[in-house]
């Protein structure tokens, strides 16, 4: 019923507790979840988790905050793409929160990173995973810059999703222009995040994802505990109220949304 679009069951914390975590999403009616790529050294074992469990999927790409990890390059990005059950790119994207002492400029590697990873999407036909934070200006930019748009060869027509939604309603507004869908994760069950919610309202249904990010950011009432999978119905659950639905119309928009934008998924089934 439910999916989960992004989460991270590579990581040591999840990764030691699967078959619980499975079970856990067989009880909460979560029918899949994507694996995210954060590094290219992570990338066979999150691999692995979709070739071994029908209803996981993988990414292949390197996390814009990741840095001493091997510099993907363009070719990297394409064999990973080719092998089965790998449905995206990413994640990718550009973070400048951690600025310190470093300026924009020298930021350009980060850039650089997400400009491959966008030209693996344009030849492989995938979506992106992107994750900005406090850099949405270049991360739009760059989007445009290097994406074709309406070109031969540009991004794929269901261009990808802007993951675990912090930003403004003008990014938003600005991401749905470019035919990108949007995914809320627990965030937006905190208390201070009502402007989050009011930006979660204008994103239609058939444009929005839901998603845990686990192991992170765990929802209202979990918060502050270990994310999973599981949890993604309380996402829903939120998006419903916001959108004056039943829990199960936010499923099934979701869920068709997530098929539609990574299509080598194929519904009903655990083949890729």
């Amino acid at each position: 019923m439910f999916t989960d679009s992004h989460c991270h069951l590579s990581f040591p914390e999840l990764h030691s507790q699967l078959p619980q975590i499975l079970d856990a999403m067989s009880a909460a009616r979560v029918d899949r979840a994507l694996c995210i790529c954060t590094t290219l050294e992570e990338f066979d074992t999150v691999h692995r988790l979709a070739l071994e469990h029908d209803r996981l999927w993988a990414t292949v790409g390197v996390h814009p905050d990741n840095e001493g990890v091997r510099e993907p390059t363009l070719d990297d990005l394409l064999a990973g793409a080719a092998r089965p059950r790998v449905v995206g790119i990413g994640e990718t994207g550009l973070d400048y929160y951690r600025l310190g002492e470093r300026t924009l400029a020298d930021m350009e590697w980060q850039r650089e990173r997400f400009r491959v990873h966008i030209r693996a999407a344009r030849q492989t036909d995938l979506p992106l995973v992107i994750h900005t934070r406090s850099a949405s200006d270049d991360t739009l930019a760059i989007l445009r810059e290097e994406g074709g748009f309406g070109g031969a060869g540009d991004l794929p027509h269901a261009r990808g999703v802007f993951h675990c939604f912090t930003e403004t309603a003008a990014v938003a507004r600005a991401a749905l222009d470019l035919d990108f869908c949007i995914s809320f994760s627990g965030i937006l069950t905190f208390r201070n995040a009502a402007e989050l919610r009011d930006t979660a309202r204008l994103v239609p249904l058939d444009r929005l994802l839901i998603e845990t990010d686990s192991p992170y950011l765990a929802p209202v009432p979990h918060r502050g505990k270990t994310n999973t999978p599981a949890l993604v119905p309380h996402v829903a659950q939120q998006v419903a109220e916001i959108h004056g639905v039943s829990v199960e119309r936010v499923a099934e928009a979701s869920t068709a949304n997530f098929l539609r934008l990574f299509n080598r998924v194929q519904p009903g089934t655990g083949t890729a």
